[in-house]
């Protein structure tokens, strides 16, 4: 079943001398609870579009549907809350909160929303990451690797229909590079959560059912 369509995607920045085409025309479509890597140099695009896709951004030109729902029909604030509720979102530089522990950067989400963890989600979700010990330690008390854990637990912890990864392996050494990626995996696998990762690492994007490549603001091959 799909679950990510994405019919003619543009964006442009500028205009005249200055005009620059980010993505042009892209068109693609991902299935419930596959895993699809999107690989291409610096530039290519590929960033904007998964800023894109999750309704991070709004796009010059064309539409993106999850779960049957065209994003951008919806005003900013509708589209914020589904945004929070429907699309994890996973950052190269974490983007935890230096002020909430390990446990509240997860459940910041339902927080935002104005709901509660569910317990035994949340126990399940810190024993799988590996994070059962470190709950309460702050963000500058992990290493790299934890505070990526705890940015992929705060991306799960609503069950979204996507998660979004972009360059998720981009800050690590290449140990904590493999745990983050088998993370996902393990993730796709066990939870069947569909997954766009964004990474430069062939050897990284392996692990994907299915890997795009972007060149020039354009998917070379779908």
């Amino acid at each position: 079943m799909e679950i990510v369509r994405a019919e003619n995607l543009t964006k442009i920045y500028g205009k005249g001398s200055t005009k620059v085409v980010a993505l042009d025309h892209v068109s693609f479509s991902v299935e419930k609870g596959e895993f699809v890597a999107i690989v291409g140099a610096s530039g290519s695009g590929k960033s904007t579009l998964l800023h894109l896709l999750g309704g991070v951004d709004r796009p010059t030109e064309g539409r993106v549907f999850i779960d049957g729902k065209d994003i951008y029909s919806f005003n900013d604030e509708k589209l914020a809350i589904f945004r929070r509720r429907q699309v994890g979102l996973i950052y190269q530089f974490y983007n935890l909160i230096p002020i909430l522990n390990v446990e509240e950067n997860i459940t910041l989400p339902l927080s935002l929303d104005n709901r509660k963890a569910n317990q035994n989600k949340l126990e399940e979700l810190l024993k799988s990451l590996g994070l059962s010990e470190r709950r309460k330690h702050l963000p500058n008390e992990l290493s790299g690797g934890q505070q990526q854990r705890t940015s992929i637990g705060r991306a799960l912890i609503t069950n979204p229909a996507i998660i979004l990864a972009d360059e998720p392996t981009g800050n690590l050494d290449s140990k904590s590079s493999d745990e983050i990626v088998a993370l996902l995996r393990k993730s796709n696998k066990d939870y069947k959560q569909t997954i766009i990762m964004i990474t430069h690492d062939m050897e990284i994007a392996k692990y994907a059912d299915r890997v795009l490549k972007m060149e020039d603001g354009r998917l070379i091959n779908v």
